[in-house]
């Protein structure tokens, strides 16, 4: 049986990449190629893909949303998340929007095809640093950030908690780089939160995101 591809990564190198790291495998077809969730997302309900090998952190629509938008649309599509960022708070978040598997851009042919396989007949896959990842995380769950809360009338329900939480230090006006020494994060990986907080609040920047936050009474003093 062949399996019906769609490759979403707003890179086109590593897309052609993809693209001729599968050619020589015959159950494999690929059947479109997305530059970010937008495009996902339409073609998905267009072609109707097995499985949708997805990026993370793309512009405009990102992976988490689109991978929430397309499960809520069209549940029979397994997303395979193939990215670079393998912190806790990604590799949850993707698994919450709906991910079936959440394996790294370095995978080679064969782990690739065999993450491919595995979403394909409904089972759940990690690449075996994610595996090691999640062990760690459920043998030693880290304490809860405590998040302020919203002020009456103004909540922000679509965002994770460590999201909430770095909203509440981008209203203390605090940049990227304080964010990330003050929550051990890397700056890529708080850069990437910073744009989800952005879309799902649909905020035209950090700026405005700031001051919707201080409306809700956040940001009022350092925690």
């Amino acid at each position: 049986m062949t399996i019906r591809i769609v490759i979403a990564d707003d890179h086109l190198f590593y897309r052609e990449g993809v693209r001729a790291l599968l050619s020589s495998v015959d159950e494999i077809e690929i059947v479109g190629e997305a530059g970010n969730g937008e495009e996902a997302v339409r073609l998905t309900g267009q072609l109707y893909p097995d499985v949708i090998l997805m990026d993370l952190k793309m512009p405009g629509m990102n992976g988490i949303q689109a991978t929430h938008e397309i499960v809520k649309s069209n549940p029979q599509a397994g997303i395979l998340i193939v990215t670079m960022f393998d912190d806790d708070d990604s590799v949850f978040a993707m698994m919450r929007a709906g991910a079936r598997g959440y394996i790294l851009k370095d995978a080679d042919q064969e782990e690739l095809l065999r993450a491919i396989q595995s979403v394909f007949r409904g089972e759940a896959i990690f690449s075996p640093t994610i595996a090691r990842r999640m062990a760690n995380y459920f043998a030693n769950p880290p304490k809860p950030a405590p998040v302020p809360a919203a002020a009456p009338g103004e909540t922000f329900p679509d965002l994770t908690e460590r999201e909430l939480e770095i909203l509440e230090l981008i209203a203390q006006g605090q940049n990227n780089s304080a964010i990330a020494n003050r929550l051990s994060l890397s700056l890529k990986t708080v850069q990437n939160y910073v744009s989800n907080i952005l879309n799902k609040l649909q905020a035209a920047d950090r700026v405005e995101a700031m001051l919707r936050a201080r409306e809700a009474g956040w940001g009022k003093k350092e925690a």
